[in-house]
């Protein structure tokens, strides 16, 4: 009888192993959180306000520092190399880029030299330009707006955030909150060209979202945080269908119900004991 072949599964493009971040030595945000998102793929971090996801995406980026946060325990790896001890410039070197919450644009530059901005780790100079035609392919109402970016409506300078981030040829964009305080008909494109550009450009994406609707639809994975820890994940269809997440974040339901702690189908992990 022949052997049958092993098929070995490529190691994800990010993992992020049991971390714990402690901010000013004293407060603990996250406890033993344990994620992977696999190279070309969409994944989603859900969960309500302060569970910690926006603490989890600068604990992989490596902003924790300008905040006197640090990992005390766990580690985190982007392409086989570990980064949770380096600094956030190294990180974006390495191939990732984060973009902020509420955007952080500067808004006394014209859109152009935001996107300009994004490519300053770059050496390859003469492909600037083409790159920015390929920001206006994604978002072609930003070539149209040459002024200050401060006067830029909230939908497009979410798209000049993500364009920015573009510049910087990630392998990997880290994208906090990008509906947040847009329209419902903004939303939807937002998310639209996300999607498309991790088609198109092969670019991996880890998103943080309140909107879980959207982000599922849009995503190959899903986790979901309470209180520093994930305490549930699936695939996007998985999550979806659940009658538990559709009800307590999709609106489904009418039972009312205060916490995934109250759920007898509740599943937390347990490597952070």
């Amino acid at each position: 009888m022949s052997a049958i072949a092993k098929i070995e599964t490529p190691p994800p493009m990010l993992s992020v192993n049991n971390i714990e971040v402690v901010y000013d030595e004293v407060i603990q945000v996250l406890r033993g959180v344990t994620l992977a998102v696999p190279e070309g793929d969409i994944v989603t971090l859900l969960g309500p306000n302060g569970a910690g996801k926006s603490t989890t995406l600068k604990a992989i980026s490596g902003l924790l520092r300008s905040e006197y946060g640090e990992v005390t325990r766990g580690d985190i790896h982007f392409m086989g190399e570990r980064v949770d001890k380096q600094f956030a410039e190294e990180i974006v070197r390495t191939g990732m880029f984060q973009v902020m919450e509420g955007r952080r644009i500067i808004e006394d530059m014209t859109s152009l030299d935001n996107l300009k901005l994004g490519a300053y780790t770059r050496n390859d100079t003469q492909n600037i330009a083409r790159d920015i035609e390929m920001v206006y392919h994604f978002f072609p109402r930003l070539k149209e707006r040459t002024g200050l970016a401060g006067y830029l409506s909230g939908g497009e300078q979410q798209m000049l955030a993500i364009g920015r981030a573009l510049m910087a040829r990630p392998k990997m964009i880290l994208l906090d909150e990008p509906s947040m305080g847009l329209s419902p008909l903004l939303v939807k494109e937002v998310f639209k060209i996300i999607e498309q550009i991790n088609k198109e450009q092969g670019i991996t994406i880890l998103l943080v979202e309140q909107n879980a609707n959207y982000a599922l639809r849009a995503a190959d994975y899903g986790y979901i945080m309470e209180s520093g820890k994930i305490v549930m994940d699936g695939t996007s269809e998985y999550l979806l269908s659940n009658e538990d997440v559709k009800e307590f974040y999709l609106g489904g339901g009418n039972e009312e119900r205060k916490s995934f702690k109250n759920l007898k189908s509740y599943k937390r992990r347990k490597r952070w004991l």
